[in-house]
């Protein structure tokens, strides 16, 4: 990590707060880092209900859970050139409010359009969420503390994957509506934000913040590392959209095994989280990247040739080892490629680039499965994992981060 970003507020766990930091402030980051990922899939238990009763196509329900990605992936860079010119606190917690407010408009929504213009909304606030505790946490160390700090915050983003799905099926049990009151979590936490955060205005107020398209062209590798966030989205999604609809399949109708899914899902990648810290000690770049991908690859053949409840639900198990591996190891090669003071607008590329991973899951996906089967789908996806994983055996993957001199004790 640079030297500007070690000047940057420094936050520590709860156990071990650094003076003039409360362990608070890392918890509500950590709370709020769960929102943005899961934003669409707080409502995959109830798609299957919103899609009988609004009497709409497989493709269509499935904006649903993506809609909000288009206005992340047009928002995003804006969202980033603020939080280098004025710190994270206003973004952030503006975006948490936004969020929460947006997203728990569904409790009272009756038509399908305003669902869907209320999602987008709701995108606006998710970029503001994802970028800001991207930021928000990279800037917490550097190092093996900062890989710590990734497989904490990938442990909570997964861990809440429990949490949300399995809540969201329950009131799905009630009400598809009743499910959209889970977003409303977003606002005491945006209070939250605002009030324990430090504020870095005054000191960011004379830094002018590179575009999007000029970073791209003085960092050329943000796009191969912005590339493989779009897959991460667009895999994640195509189990989002499409898992509940293959349960149904196999005559697993209720949500709560949707639910089920995602919880074994979140639980493997949680337990990958916390020793993620580890894992970096002795493995490379390289190395993590590739295991996460071959555990997709085995994800992807098993949904594609099974028909068996035990075997679906042991992809999702592998699904989550990949994804505790890849998504804290890109998040530090796209937040260190640059210097600190241009790391808002290289996290909001990261955040543009995953939820357009997602919002395109059902574009690319949906017509496939549509015109063939759902398992066809899915071996469509290994063939892009694939492709993904020559590449990787291929490249030469360095830490982007500056060796630590030593230092005596």
């Amino acid at each position: 990590m640079t030297t500007e970003t070690s000047e940057e507020y420094a936050i520590d766990p709860p156990t071990a707060p650094q003076p003039g930091v409360s362990g608070g402030l890392l918890l509500v980051l950590l709370l709020a880092s769960t929102l943005g990922m899961m934003a669409g899939a707080i409502v995959m238990p109830v798609l299957e209900l919103i899609r009988n009763e609004f009497g709409i196509s497989v493709t269509a329900v499935g904006f649903v859970a993506t809609a909000h990605c288009a206005l992340i992936a047009v928002t995003s860079p804006l969202v980033g050139r603020a939080i280098d010119r004025w710190g994270v606190r206003i973004p952030l917690g503006a975006g948490l409010v936004l969020y929460g407010a947006a997203g728990g408009a569904g409790l009272v929504t009756s038509s399908f359009p305003a669902l869907i213009i209320t999602r987008m909304l709701l995108g606006v606030g998710a970029a503001a969420v994802f970028s800001g505790t991207t930021v928000a946490l990279l800037a917490a160390g550097s190092g093996a503390r900062q890989d710590r700090i990734m497989g904490w915050r990938t442990a909570a983003v997964t861990a809440s994957g429990v949490i949300w799905p399995m809540l969201a099926g329950l009131l799905g049990g009630i009400s598809w509506h009743a499910t959209f009151g889970i977003y409303l979590v977003g606002i005491p936490l945006g209070v939250a934000t605002l009030l324990l955060m430090p504020n870095e205005r005054k000191r960011l107020s004379g830094h002018t913040p590179l575009s999007a398209f000029d970073l791209l062209r003085r960092y050329p590798t943000l796009l191969g590392w912005n590339a493989l966030m779009a897959c991460i989205g667009l895999m994640m999604f195509s189990l989002v959209v499409f898992v509940p609809q293959r349960l149904a399949q196999i005559g697993i109708h209720e949500p709560v095994f949707s639910s089920l899914f995602m919880a074994l899902l979140s639980l493997a990648s949680s337990l990958i989280g916390l020793g993620y810290g580890r894992i970096r000690a002795r493995a490379g770049f390289d190395a993590v990247l590739r295991t996460g991908v071959a555990c997709w690859l085995g994800t992807f053949l098993l949904l594609g040739v099974s028909s068996h409840p035990v075997p679906i639900f042991a992809a999702a198990a592998l699904f989550g080892i990949g994804y505790g591996l890849l998504l804290p190891a890109v998040t530090v090669l796209i937040g260190e490629t640059p210097p600190a003071s241009q790391r808002g607008q290289a996290t909001s590329l990261s955040g543009t680039a995953a939820f357009v991973g997602q919002f395109f899951s059902s574009l690319i996906f949906g017509p496939v499965m549509g015109a063939t089967s759902i398992t066809a789908g899915y071996l469509l996806a290994a063939g892009i994992v694939t492709a993904i994983m020559i590449i990787l055996l291929r490249s030469r993957i360095r830490d982007p981060r500056p060796k630590p001199a030593a230092v005596g004790r």
